[in-house]
């Protein structure tokens, strides 16, 4: 095939979308829990066990390497929009151990006969362009035949060891921030639907491929002990790792929580995902809702983000100093949400 326009649209080849086609997170602690991590070398300091972002390996006393990988299915119909979001979403999790990315290589599964050649390299072009301005060229890959359109890269970066962010690091008196609104998997199931505004798919697609640069500056500022970025599992499901992982409780206001007003509206006419439902499964063994709180704001707040803004737990001196790292890479909508609380590991919403 050599006419993209003969082709069908980039959505209707896959089951799923973004962020919101990963397993869940309940179904993931099923999978690993029976595949133990063995015995790792003392090099390797953050691994699968706490389910963070990314793995770090320390090369030396001064630099040690992040290493991570993403790719999913398409969230919107533009191959080369659709390249430049995997690519932002995969490089965020560099990003979320307070790396600096460094390099890439591209992951491409692609339905031959499907798709044209121009769509495809559109894909690829998309994702280098991202690569390439956040310093991590892409410098190979791999590609597979495939029965769904899939692309997204192994992200490499570097930290400094004494200065690594994990997402087991949040202490009691600590405050909240998020970086980005929540709402991008509502969105999507609306592109699906095909009741998404241009104005909505405008203000996401300025959100999925805005890089989550804030990172690599929170990791100088004294203060932050703990980040991760909200993605596949929700603000819930993502907050609740954090919790288990630190041994420590979490209280968020649902009302100081941003979320996109036209994500908010569309929840609220019961255009949610499926992803959505799923997350609230795997995570309400951890989580209490207020009796008040809306139907539609519990399914945001389990809404599956692809892209999705970074989760900073501070101390509460150090939160103008986070405010400014967002600021400065034009986070304008990151806001302070809650708490971190002693006691067992439990998210509160009020």
């Amino acid at each position: 095939m050599s006419d993209p326009s003969a082709e069908p649209r980039l959505t209707s080849l896959a089951h799923g979308g973004g962020c919101g086609c990963k397993l869940s997170s309940g179904v993931l602690d099923e999978i690993l829990g029976k595949n133990g991590l063995g015995v790792a070398p003392p090099e390797l300091l953050v691994d699968a066990a706490t389910r963070d972002d990314a793995a770090v390996y320390r090369l030396t006393d001064e630099i040690a390497l992040v290493a991570t990988t993403d790719f999913f299915t398409p969230i919107v119909d533009d191959p080369f929009d659709f390249g430049r979001i995997a690519a932002t979403n995969a490089l965020s999790d560099v990003y979320a151990m307070g790396g600096r990315p460094i390099l890439s290589l591209a992951i491409a599964g692609m339905p031959l006969g499907r798709l044209s050649s121009a769509t495809m390299a559109a894909i690829l072009e998309g994702g280098r362009t991202v690569a390439a301005d956040a310093g991590a060229p892409v410098a190979g890959g791999h590609s597979i035949d495939s029965a769904e359109p899939i692309y997204g890269l192994v992200a490499l970066g570097v930290v400094h060891p004494k200065r690594i962010l994990t997402n087991a690091g949040a202490r009691a008196g600590d405050v909240l921030i998020l970086g980005k609104p929540l709402g991008v998997g509502v969105f999507s199931a609306a592109l699906r639907k095909g009741v998404l505004s241009p104005e909505d798919a405008a203000v996401m697609l300025a959100s999925t491929t805005l890089l989550n640069r804030p990172g690599l500056d929170l990791a100088s500022v004294d203060g932050v002990h703990a980040l991760t970025d909200v993605t596949g599992f929700g603000l819930l499901g993502h907050l609740s790792e954090v919790c288990r992982a630190s041994g420590v409780s979490a209280e968020i206001d649902a009302a100081a929580t941003p979320v996109f007003e036209g994500a908010r509206r569309l929840a609220a006419e019961g255009v949610v995902t499926g992803a959505s439902g799923r997350n609230w499964t795997s995570v309400e063994p951890w989580v209490e809702v207020g009796s008040t709180l809306e139907s539609s704001m519990c399914a945001l707040l389990t809404d599956p983000q692809t892209s999705g803004g970074l989760l900073v737990s501070c101390a509460p001196e150090a939160v103008d100093d986070a405010l400014a790292c967002f600021r400065r890479h034009g986070h304008r909508d990151a806001a302070v949400i809650g708490r971190i609380g002693a006691g067992a590991p439990r998210v509160t919403v009020r």
